[in-house]
């Protein structure tokens, strides 16, 4: 016989477990629900398994136009091998790595490079010194040697006299290294100095006074256009001077010519900036052909040495511009 007690109890226990049922199935729906919108969500992102592995981002790159085709190169360089092009990159605040030993010579610059390695001879660094240094970057104007360099990290080349001036020297690897503002600061001062050089020379030589760019190295000379260094950037962009019209066509066109003693007269203009290692201007006073010239008897010849008068970069082109000035208007 069941005992009337327990039968209470089981009218009493069914209702609460049927209240408990229905909370419970309540709270399902509510998760159900909720579950839904997760589902929603997961669906929205990849699994867990399946999102990206974070990894540190590699370094920007850019495609920039060469005479070698499209090439990659870091958008922001850190360790540049430069063969040219060292003012520049020194005017734009960017000191490279590694460098030719002639370059490293250059006395307009040559404290800002200290400790910066030597790669070898101008034109024919060594691929070895340079893999050591690790380049991420190599500029040079030599195209003979873009396959090995090139091998070794990305490469530009600017064969020589691509770029005619500081204007567009600095305008280049202002673009080249992203770093076009300070270039244009750098110019507006350079335009600057530049134009006080060239009042000071106008208000003390004729306008229409000629000049000529020579270099004389043993029995041999020869006469420069506006943009082969020994003082044609400085003295026909920079000052504005004409050299003698007979000649001005072909030197300007072939930007340099070897020259006999018995042509000098032509190529000689009313002043005459020499680049010579040996010899001064009293001993081209001295000598019967030289001195028979209307610039030599009439002390209008400046002669410097190789150290100061090769170099064409910008810095250099400020620095010789207002040292022929500060002569040609003693």
């Amino acid at each position: 016989m069941q005992h009337p007690g327990l039968k209470r109890r089981h009218w009493f226990i069914f209702p609460l477990l049927l209240t408990i049922l229905l909370l419970v199935s309540a709270c399902g729906n509510n998760t159900s629900k909720g579950g839904n919108a997760n589902t929603r969500n997961a669906a929205a992102a990849p699994a867990a398994s399946e999102q990206p592995v974070q990894t540190v981002e590699p370094a920007a790159f850019k495609t920039v136009t060469t005479i070698n085709g499209e090439i990659k190169i870091p958008v922001e360089p850190k360790r540049i091998v430069a063969e040219e092009y060292l003012g520049s990159l020194i005017a734009l605040d960017t000191i490279p790595v590694g460098a030719p030993g002639l370059t490293l010579e250059n006395m307009y610059f040559k404290e800002a490079l200290a400790g910066v390695a030597d790669t070898g001879a101008y034109g024919k660094m060594s691929p070895e010194k340079i893999l050591e240094l690790e380049p991420d970057l190599i500029i040079s104007g030599m195209a003979d040697s873009y396959e090995t360099l090139s091998q070794i990290a990305p490469t530009i080349i600017v064969p020589y006299g691509d770029l005619k001036n500081a204007h567009e020297e600095l305008t280049y690897f202002g673009e080249l290294l992203g770093k076009e503002q300070k270039a244009k600061a750098w110019l507006a001062q350079y335009d600057q100095r530049i134009a006080e050089a060239k009042a000071t020379v106008n208000a003390a030589i004729p306008a229409d006074a000629t000049f000529s760019i020579l270099e004389h190295s043993g029995k041999k000379v020869w006469a420069y256009g506006d943009n082969f260094g020994r003082g044609g950037q400085p003295v026909y962009q920079a000052l504005g001077r004409k050299p003698p019209a007979e000649v001005g066509e072909e030197i300007m066109e072939k930007q340099w010519a070897e020259i006999s003693a018995e042509v000098l007269h032509k190529y000689a203009g009313d002043y005459l900036i020499v680049t010579d290692n040996d010899q001064t201007v009293q001993d081209y006073k001295n000598d019967p052909i030289w001195g028979s010239l209307s610039a030599v008897k009439n002390n209008h010849i400046y002669v410097w040495k190789e150290e100061k008068s090769w170099y064409y970069d910008p810095i250099a082109v400020l620095s010789q511009t207002e040292e022929l000035a500060a002569w040609l208007t003693e």
